[in-house]
């Protein structure tokens, strides 16, 4: 017991961030590797404003504008714009969204995006009912059109 206590002191002063000892449940590694990409810096891309037709977003203050007027998002919706307006013009399917957004064990979960797509075109779309940014490939997925 002592020794195993000393062999991870020795890995975490020589720079390891984490130590796992056997055995260890699958969720807690998921866990932990959840908790290091929280941790971990993002890209400067990720950060970039992104001016496309109607829409400036800005990540670093994780504000979005349409048309010069401001938007309230929730950090998810955020989240799903930023994604979505990333890969403007092309299909992002159901499953590339979730795992984005919600991580690797949603992929199933397409009622979530159903739900915040809604509400996205809510707050978004001049006619939610008649969506022309966030557009549904039946099916598929969703594209970002950010307008003229």
């Amino acid at each position: 017991m002592r020794g195993e206590e000393r062999t991870k002191v020795k890995a975490l002063d020589a720079g390891a961030d984490d130590y796992v000892t056997k055995p260890f449940g699958m969720e807690e590694l998921l866990a932990r590797v959840r908790a290091n990409l929280r941790r971990s810096p993002k890209e400067a891309s990720e950060l970039e404003p992104i001016e496309a037709g109607d829409f400036k977003i800005d990540p670093g203050a994780r504000s979005v504008f349409v048309k010069d007027r401001a938007v309230h998002l929730t950090p998810k919706e955020f989240d799903l714009l930023a994604y979505l307006a990333r890969h403007s013009g092309k299909v992002v399917t159901h499953r590339t969204l979730l795992a984005a957004v919600w991580g690797g064990e949603s992929t199933e979960q397409v009622e979530y995006l159903r739900v915040f797509v809604a509400q996205l075109r809510k707050k978004l779309e001049p006619s939610p009912n008649s969506p022309r940014y966030i557009v549904t490939d039946p099916w598929v997925g969703y594209r970002f059109e950010p307008g003229d």
